[in-house]
């Protein structure tokens, strides 16, 4: 009984840390989730907390829980004038975009590192994901003028790119733990069981939600609990019968949040402290994970994927996929840079752990690595590159 109430109160004094540098991190303009991040690391073996932390298991139990409820807000907060302006450039970087960030990634990580092809794919799509909740954050704290329809490509690629990049996770561990590999055809066809079928799970799921929020005879305070249990059961049965729960919470979200019903505005701010709980225990959670006296000997690679992923593969990718859309070149610059790395890369990286790859140990580390430098180099130069490529500052 001692250890569980020392564990309560742990959590707590990490959850109230966290809100305190939260607090002293924003007059720096720092990295809120870069902060969380680091104090995970802090209160781990090799910071003054000393905690010793290697359940991987837990940690994606806990890590899909708080990602389908980061997603589901972030669709929540969701507008159609968004989804209107931006459905086609926000879809097409998040899974174009996705796919060509991770041929560029894996066939430099080949070059650079003498990887067989299907390990370098392997760290180019766990790194190809921008985060939501990273990215959401950021805009919001940096305030750049830029023209509404970036700010919803950036937000809704955020919000859709995370099943393309499980589907390359899951697809490429297949083939590195599985005699024989994978052929196309059952590539293919796992690709659109899990973007079809987590699409239809999200809008029956959605509507299903919707109709309860407008129906259910309860008291208010129920409603925001009645859609965080919905949304855990269609995550849940999403993921159970092989389909994308993360896309399936997202639609779910959107269905919900384009909607009005009397309950609307308790349901979002009930939403937004469950994404902001869920965000802190990620990322604390992340950072308890990585050692970081065993990144030492990563700094080189590390420092290497960085700079791939930032000047070449993310540039390369943003450009050709909103080419056709015709934003101009330094919208497309800036939605490059805004590209921030989270939870969502560290979280896919459990999954080559819990498959047993080979070295699977050293890309968790190499990717928490990258995140971090791309938190700490983008996160606190949004501001700064928006006014290098002429965008203003919305006033306060």
């Amino acid at each position: 009984m001692n250890t569980a109430h020392e564990l309560i109160m742990l959590g707590g004094v990490l959850g109230l840390f966290s809100i305190l540098a939260g607090v002293v991190s924003a007059r720096f303009q720092a990295p809120l989730l870069l902060v969380f991040l680091l104090l995970g690391m802090l209160a781990g073996e090799d910071g003054p907390g000393g905690i010793r932390f290697d359940d991987f298991h837990s940690s994606y139990l806990i890590g899909s829980i708080a990602l389908a409820i980061i997603l589901f807000q972030g669709g929540l907060k969701t507008e159609r004038a968004m989804i209107r302006e931006a459905w086609g450039p926000g879809l097409t970087l998040a899974t174009g975009g996705v796919a060509l960030t991770a041929g560029l990634v894996g066939a430099a990580a080949v070059w650079l590192f003498s990887l067989s092809w299907t390990e370098a794919l392997l760290i180019g799509a766990v790194l190809a994901p921008t985060d939501a909740a990273a990215v959401n954050t950021m805009l919001r704290a940096a305030r750049v003028a830029v023209p509404q329809r970036v700010t919803a490509t950036l937000e809704l690629e955020s919000g859709l790119n995370d099943p393309m990049s499980v589907f390359l996770t899951m697809l490429l561990v297949q083939g590195l733990t599985t005699r024989g590999g994978i052929t196309t055809g059952h590539a293919v066809g796992v690709l659109v069981q899990e973007i079809v079928g987590g699409a239809v799970a999200g809008l029956v799921g959605g509507y299903a939600l919707l109709w309860l929020l407008r129906r259910l005879p309860v008291d208010v305070a129920i409603y925001p609990v009645l859609a965080l249990t919905s949304v855990l059961f269609v995550f849940g049965g999403a993921q159970t019968i092989g389909t994308s729960g993360f896309l399936a919470v997202y639609f779910m979200g959107v269905i919900v949040g384009i909607n009005k019903f009397e309950a609307h505005r308790a349901l979002v701010y009930a939403s937004e402290a469950f994404g902001w709980l869920a965000q802190i225990a990620l990322f604390l959670l992340l950072g308890l994970l990585v050692t970081p006296h065993r990144l030492l000997p990563l700094v080189a690679p590390i420092l290497a994927v960085t700079v791939i992923l930032l000047l070449v593969a993310r540039p390369v990718a943003t450009f050709v996929c909103l080419l056709p859309f015709r934003y101009s070149g330094r919208e497309a610059a800036f939605a490059s840079w805004v590209g921030l790395r989270g939870a969502v890369p560290i979280y896919l990286t459990i999954i080559p752990v819990l498959g047993g790859v080979r070295h699977a140990d050293a890309l968790f580390g190499a990717v928490f690595g990258v995140v971090i430098a791309s938190l700490f180099l983008q996160g606190w130069t949004i501001a700064p590159v928006g006014r290098i490529l002429g965008f203003g500052k919305i006033p306060a």
